[in-house]
């Protein structure tokens, strides 16, 4: 895990979320990449002038922010990218490899009844990047153990699992499966990857109508510092990836959410 991305939006949490993600590069020797976006306009019409303010207007708020957290040592660099975010990050992924975003779950709404707003909602189901939905306002500290939970447990690229590697071999985290079984489940999907096998701490299978429902059924007997799902075309939480706003009412965890790239 060499580089960690965090995307700045206008909520209020922006600066703790960025601490957050210096606190965890921090322990893991990783370069922080923070990025912020201005819409660019149309140079006809002596508009040149307009975008470098809007460059600089940019910069400042990189600044502002980058003033408010401790750096711990760490490599921060600071990035204004013309653009929308989301071609943006997925420009910036192309030239920097990132393994990890670091996410606050409302970057910029402001709604409360809102657990993932449309910004990181869109970023999560539009990039392949693992993602890591900090709760706002949480102070990062090194997980003990982490709750998988998934339906299908073929793991065919071992790079999925990578994020899961890192907390394990740097935080000795303890990496407790959740195998669901729904009334949609194949054999192939019993199947459990000797990748992830050997991460394991512990197994445990659930039958249960969604993965989301078994979710709610073992989370507190685990007690997770962190709740890991897979981001898979058919899989966890299939309807809440299929728009960008997720309620409270329909999923929220006051733990930190790491969510897997996708696999096809």
């Amino acid at each position: 895990m060499k580089n960690i991305l965090v995307p700045i939006g206008s909520s209020k949490s922006a600066a703790s979320n960025l601490q957050y993600a210096i606190d965890l590069a921090h322990e893991v020797d990783a370069f922080v990449h923070v990025i912020s976006v201005f819409q660019e306009v149309s140079k006809v019409g002596g508009l040149t002038k307009v975008n470098a303010i809007m460059k600089e207007d940019t910069d400042d708020k990189l600044s502002k922010i980058l003033s408010q957290v401790n750096d711990k040592g760490v490599t921060i660099i600071p990035h204004a990218i013309k653009g929308n975010v989301f071609e943006g990050v997925s420009r910036f992924n192309k030239h920097i490899s990132v393994d990890l975003m670091v996410l606050s779950p409302r970057s910029n709404s402001i709604r409360e009844e809102v657990f993932l707003g449309k910004t990181s909602g869109k970023l999560i189901k539009n990039t392949n990047i693992p993602a890591l939905i900090v709760p706002e306002g949480a102070v990062f500290k090194q997980p003990k153990r982490i709750l998988l939970a998934f339906k299908n447990g073929t793991f065919k690229k071992k790079s999925v699992l990578e994020p899961l590697k890192k907390f394990k071999k740097n935080f000795g985290t303890e990496i407790n499966v959740l195998h669901v079984s729904t009334p949609d489940s194949t054999e192939e999907m019993k199947h459990v990857s000797g990748k992830l096998k050997v991460l394991q701490n512990a197994y445990t299978t659930s039958e249960n109508a969604t993965t989301f429902q078994a979710v709610l059924e073992h989370f507190q007997s685990n007690n997770p510092d962190m709740l890991c799902v897979v981001r898979r075309k058919r899989g966890f939480f299939k309807k809440l990836w299929e728009k960008n706003v997720v309620l409270k009412k329909e999923f929220h965890t006051s733990k930190p959410l790491l969510v897997l790239s996708v696999q096809h």
